[in-house]
């Protein structure tokens, strides 16, 4: 008899287990050229570019999350992980209310991506032409792709781009940047994350961090400007040595060596200042630490 009064309980416990790990079965015609929006909260984000003219979701749908659905016309569609309750702004209050949700998404390879998420990691594979904009607070966000433009910013997770982008955004707060294959313009900017960046020859480049590391390299295109500003960080930059470029670089404490023309003490303070040209000067290069150590090497 004792056993019979745990069946109802036993009954509620095992529905309400299936009803927290929902498998996602979705699929919608899409356009080649797709723009495509994701959003999930919290587990994981996977898309993968293949050669049909389809999305298609499949993974697991967390326990307190509304019926996943893809909505939006062939051309513009969206993929969103909503809770079943009220929330506020981007599901913010909602996180500790909703279970995992994995998306794993196929998508055309020329598809343009727009993908938010909270604590959700990011991988992204195969894109060939479309335009990619991932925000982030603390997933790993990576990306392999062929892009004319990727945007990726993360609070605390790294952001890793493989492929190649001819302009790219990438914004951390204490993630690491690697990004071996920069196009020419980039904006790159972090408080505390290492950057590893390769690439160019650059038009416009811009880094800035307080006290993450740098390690920058890449030649400059006729006529590019590099600017390069850090507080703390040290600074490694490497060219080709027929670089063309007037070269300005100073730190305020830290010590400075260039392949190119002769440090100088400044008169004032403790730092050091270069000021040169290499080559014919049609580029501009401006590198400035506070008490970072700068190197500025002439590649092998």
């Amino acid at each position: 008899m004792k056993t019979a009064r745990y069946v109802p309980l036993l009954l509620a416990l095992s529905i309400g287990q299936a009803l927290a790990d929902t498998p996602i079965n979705l699929s919608h015609d899409a356009s080649p050229n797709v723009r495509l929006d994701i959003s999930n909260v919290k587990g994981a984000v996977t898309v993968t570019a293949w050669d049909r003219n389809q999305v298609q979701v499949s993974g697991r749908l967390g326990d307190g999350t509304r019926p996943l659905s893809i909505e939006g016309t062939n051309s513009n569609l969206s993929i969103k992980v909503e809770p079943l309750g009220k929330s506020g702004w981007f599901n913010w209050n909602s996180d500790t209310a909703m279970g995992n949700s994995t998306l794993d998404v196929r998508v055309p390879k020329g598809a343009s991506l727009d993908v938010e998420v909270v604590s959700a990691p990011i991988s992204i594979d195969g894109i060939d032409g479309g335009r990619i904009k991932v925000n982030s607070v603390s997933g790993k966000v990576r990306v392999n792709a062929r892009s004319p433009s990727v945007e990726a910013e993360s609070v605390s997770g790294s952001v890793e781009l493989a492929g190649h982008a001819e302009k790219v955004n990438l914004q951390t707060v204490s993630g690491d940047i690697l990004a071996p294959a920069v196009g020419n313009e980039a904006e790159l900017q972090t408080v505390s994350g290492r950057l590893r960046v390769s690439g160019g020859p650059w038009r416009h480049l811009n880094l800035s961090t307080v006290s993450g590391d740098v390690q920058l390299s890449g030649g400059m295109a006729a006529g590019g400007r590099m600017d390069v500003d850090s507080m703390s960080g040290d600074v490694q930059l490497q060219v080709p040595g027929s670089l063309s470029a007037v070269i300005h670089a100073n730190t305020f404490s830290g010590d400075l060596r260039s392949d190119f023309g002769t440090p100088k003490k400044v008169e004032d303070g403790p730092g050091s200042e270069l000021n040169t040209t290499a080559g014919g000067g049609g580029s501009k290069v401006n590198i400035e630490t506070f008490s970072g150590d700068l190197r500025i090497r002439k590649q092998d």
